[in-house]
């Protein structure tokens, strides 16, 4: 630490004359930050840059206008749109339908119940416990199995055949286990009796007393294990437990529930409408019913010719005393099938599950039932429209692009204009800092040779012919279809549609137009290649080029080029600030010796002054 003493001999401002000098030392460290400021400027535009062109390169990718719906629309009318309405999809071809009747819709099963508490005087809460005689009596007499309804929840397993509840040695009612419920990955495992045989080909599992579970197949590793089990009662701890068995479009589906005595009817609700039964269950308090819907519509029990595959009455099937007694879902219900839609198209008398459902890429929903008198016509078309607008956005885009990387490559550089020190702030205001900021950033950009250059390619990529073996002669070039370049050379290549031939080749050849596009998308020669296939590649190697340059939100210094310059200047401004502290060190020794000195000298000439006045 350097003693600094200012002006008390010499009577001089010490501190402000260092000040003067260190200004004149500091000029140089001024330009490295005013370097380091623009780096970041150019850097900062360099991905602004990029995230433009990653934009259009996500238009052009496979989730843009690589798909072919937006080459390939129709559309559908439809006579009567409050009976039978329809959409359409890129595999629809152009033609027509005809509906002459529709006899019967496709409905969901439903079963709606007897009273719960039928007896005069019964009290029935659905917050209350099951088991609570003063507010649920209907349940008073229900004949409880005593154990404990227990749920676990097991994540990560190590995999193999078998898992382990970390449960006491003989705490689970092995007894009752084929009532239990096991889930991997979400997916049921039917749990058999600890004597039975596994069935290699299905998903079943063993529950043993000491809370051990054995499946007929291996689990992966990492799986999640959900385990509805029965532990041994206590303290006079009882349950009971019911099924349902589904009917569904994916097969038969059995769900067992085991139910606390302790529970409320709005958990036994809960229960089953978060299980994979495929139902909706929801208890109506003003008529003390339950009603029960299956989730999907139609007929399960029969096929869609219409023969009988299966020995059930209904799509559902329930069993348990618990939903016998309590639930009531027994031959009290009221049941109404699930039944297939009834209609004639075209003639032929057919069924499907549901009232929507698709023939030959036509989506078609049916609304309502009727007879021949009132037979409805459905039309598929080309939309030509709809493709002509995804054409014209992306080229709307495409305008965007090269409009924005056009000004930034052609702007003005005003080299007087270098970044404002913290002096130069200091002097001017807000507005003034605002406006030579807006000038220190202009043209750092300018005649970049990368982005002039994907400009270049982009616009050869347009101009080249397609020569897919997929396109028509006459539909090798944008221009053939009505898609030219602007002839104002000012506008950098500017794309221009003329509406009227664009919609009369996507009229008269869709498919060409479509090639012209996106065909060739497996070639390697770009001149097979599709222009968006083109558009992709180039756009994706200019953005490569550009985060070597200036790399992207993440990147350290090291992974791009304007990165490792940035380090280096901060290394030089380090270096050069550690030597303005030695530089002032330095001055205020040299100004504090000469402050002693002349203190000296004053002390000489005062004693000297003495003698001569003695």
């Amino acid at each position: 630490m350097v003693l600094r003493v200012g002006g008390m001999a010499s009577g001089m401002d010490t501190e402000s004359i260092i000040k003067d000098l260190m200004k004149a030392e500091r000029i140089p460290l001024d330009k490295l930050k005013q370097k380091k400021q623009t780096l970041e400027w150019q850097r900062d535009q360099y991905r602004e840059m990029n995230l433009l062109l990653n934009d259009f390169k996500n238009l052009t990718s496979s989730t843009g206008m690589k798909k072919t719906q937006n080459y390939r629309a129709s559309a559908v009318t439809t006579s009567n749109e409050s009976l039978v309405t329809a959409t359409s999809s890129t595999a629809a071809s152009q033609g027509s339908y005809n509906i002459s009747s529709v006899t019967k819709l496709a409905s969901a099963e439903t079963w709606v119940t007897a009273k719960l508490n039928e007896t005069a005087g019964e009290t029935l809460d659905a917050t209350k416990a099951l088991s609570d005689a003063a507010n649920n009596s209907f349940a008073k007499d229900f004949a409880w199995t005593s154990g404990k309804v227990e749920s676990k929840t097991l994540s990560g397993v190590t995999g193999g055949n078998t898992v382990s509840l970390g449960v006491a040695a003989g705490s689970v009612q092995s007894a009752d286990a084929v009532k239990m419920s096991v889930k991997v990955n979400g997916v049921d495992y039917n749990v058999i009796a600890p004597g039975d045989s596994f069935d290699a080909s299905k998903n079943q599992a063993k529950i043993d007393a000491d809370g051990n579970i054995t499946f007929s197949n291996s689990i992966a590793a990492g799986s999640t294990v959900k385990v509805d089990y029965i532990s041994v009662a206590q303290n006079g701890e009882q349950y009971a437990d019911f099924s349902i068995t589904a009917q569904t479009s994916k097969g038969e589906v059995e769900e067992n529930f085991l139910i606390s005595s302790t529970d409320t009817l709005n958990q036994v609700v809960s229960k089953v409408n978060g299980s994979n039964a495929g139902v909706s269950m929801f208890f109506d308090m003003a008529t003390n019913k339950i009603s029960l819907m299956q989730k999907e519509t139609g007929d399960f029990t029969k096929d869609n010719n219409g023969d009988y595959t299966l020995n059930t009455a209904s799509n559902l099937s329930i069993s348990g005393v618990f939903a016998t007694d309590i639930l009531k879902l027994d031959n009290t219900a009221a049941v109404s099938k699930g039944s297939d839609a009834e209609f004639v198209i075209n003639g032929l008398a057919t069924t499907r599950k549901s009232n929507t459902f698709d023939m030959n890429g036509v989506s078609i929903t049916l609304k309502g039932t009727f007879d021949s008198t009132q037979a409805i016509s459905l039309s598929v078309s080309k939309d030509t429209d709809t493709v002509y607008n995804n054409i014209k956005d992306f080229v709307d885009k495409y305008n965007t692009l090269i409009a924005a990387i056009s000004k930034k490559t052609s702007e003005e550089r005003y080299r007087d204009y270098t970044p404002l020190t913290d002096e130069q702030r200091e002097q001017l205001s807000d507005k003034q800092q605002e406006q030579w900021e807006e000038k220190a950033k202009s043209g750092l950009l300018r005649r970049d040779t990368t982005l002039t250059g994907v400009l270049s390619t982009m616009r050869s990529n347009f101009s080249q012919a397609v020569t897919n073996s997929s396109t028509n002669a006459s539909y090798n070039q944008l221009a053939e279809i009505g898609i030219t370049t602007s002839s104002n050379y000012l506008e950098g290549g500017k794309l221009e549609i003329d509406e009227t031939k664009l919609k009369k080749a996507l009229a008269e050849n869709p498919e060409a137009v479509e090639a012209l596009f996106i065909g060739g998308s497996g070639s390697t020669s770009v001149s097979e290649q599709g222009i968006i296939h083109r558009l992709y590649n180039t756009v994706d190697k200019a953005m490569d080029q550009l985060k070597d340059r200036a790399g992207s939100a993440g990147y350290t210094n090291q992974k791009f080029a304007i990165g490792r310059q940035l380090t280096s200047v901060d290394n030089s401004i380090t270096r050069f600030e550690d030597r303005l502290t030695q530089v002032e060190d330095r001055y205020w020794k040299q100004f504090t010796a000469m402050e002693k000195a002349m203190q000296n000298a004053n002390s000489q000439s005062a004693y000297l002054m003495q003698q001569f006045s003695s």
